[in-house]
């Protein structure tokens, strides 16, 4: 049971047997579990109405990186030059809309070895109002774009990261899971990305995903900034003897597998 279905099954039978002693009472109890309901989902880890895996499980001193809403051409490249330079593989939660635009892009990130994870066809923001048709849409979309490049993801990060309830069975027919995150600066999509590195490494804990973005920002905020920033963080979290891991490792279950119906065999099996 979700931890939703568990606080409704307290929740319920209290707020009737309260009746009996006074009608008021019973409000109180169901006024915490429809507070519980509308806030909640706003904190990925706590994983109310479905599991939602948002730290690692290493026991190491060790940390992993995901990258949401990419591929970006002016942006991808230099982070994968980066990340290159620095021998780390990171986790890139890539939209339908971009991974179809990119192809290339997508191609380059697979061949260096990272991961790719679902982050919906269009970033809808408030995805986690639609129906369960449209979000099944918006989510096998990408997976068929992924189909294409011979990989099968088994993640899957909401846009803004809230799950709704109906997610459970789609990610159960999926054979999926949904990865949240522990550690962030709050960037706004690159819009905020002075201090960045600052942030994270002031917070950052053994068995944190940390959560990053590697898109270009439409606020005119320099590109050489953000790379900057990203230099400086992957050499601080170095300097607090931090390992960067594999987001498969960190978490001990395989994030991407091999589309044998897909006649590709461009991507390692290792992922």
């Amino acid at each position: 049971m979700s931890r939703a279905e568990w606080i409704g099954v307290v929740c319920l039978p209290a707020a009737l047997l309260l009746s009996f002693v006074d009608v008021r009472l019973s409000f109180i109890p169901l006024g915490l579990f429809l507070i519980s309901c509308a806030v909640l989902p706003f904190f990925p880890r706590s994983s109310f109405f479905l599991p939602v895996i948002s730290r690692g499980s290493s026991g190491k001193r060790a940390v992993s990186l995901t990258f949401d809403d990419g591929p970006d051409p002016l942006s991808t490249p230099e982070l994968l030059a980066l990340l290159s330079a620095h021998g780390v593989k990171a986790t890139f939660f890539v939209t339908g809309q971009r991974a179809l635009a990119h192809p290339e892009l997508m191609r380059e990130i697979l061949s260096q070895g990272h991961t790719l994870g679902n982050h919906t066809y269009s970033h809808d923001c408030l995805f986690a109002l639609r129906s369960t048709k449209r979000m099944l849409q918006e989510i096998e979309s990408t997976q068929n774009i992924l189909r294409g490049l011979g990989i099968r993801t088994l993640v899957f990060r909401p846009p803004v990261g809230i799950a709704s309830p109906r997610l459970r069975r789609i990610m159960r027919q999926m054979d999926a899971m949904v990865i949240g995150f522990s550690c962030r600066a709050f960037d706004r999509g690159n819009r905020c990305v002075g201090g960045l590195a600052k942030k994270i490494l002031g917070r950052v804990r053994p068995d944190d995903i940390i959560l990053l973005h590697d898109t270009r920002s439409k606020d005119h905020v320099p590109g050489s900034l953000w790379i900057e920033e990203i230099e400086s963080l992957l050499s601080g979290l170095k300097t607090k003897e931090f390992e960067v891991l594999p987001l498969s490792e960190l978490i001990g279950r395989p994030v991407m597998v091999m589309d044998q119906g897909s006649g590709q065999g461009a991507v390692s099996s290792e992922q």
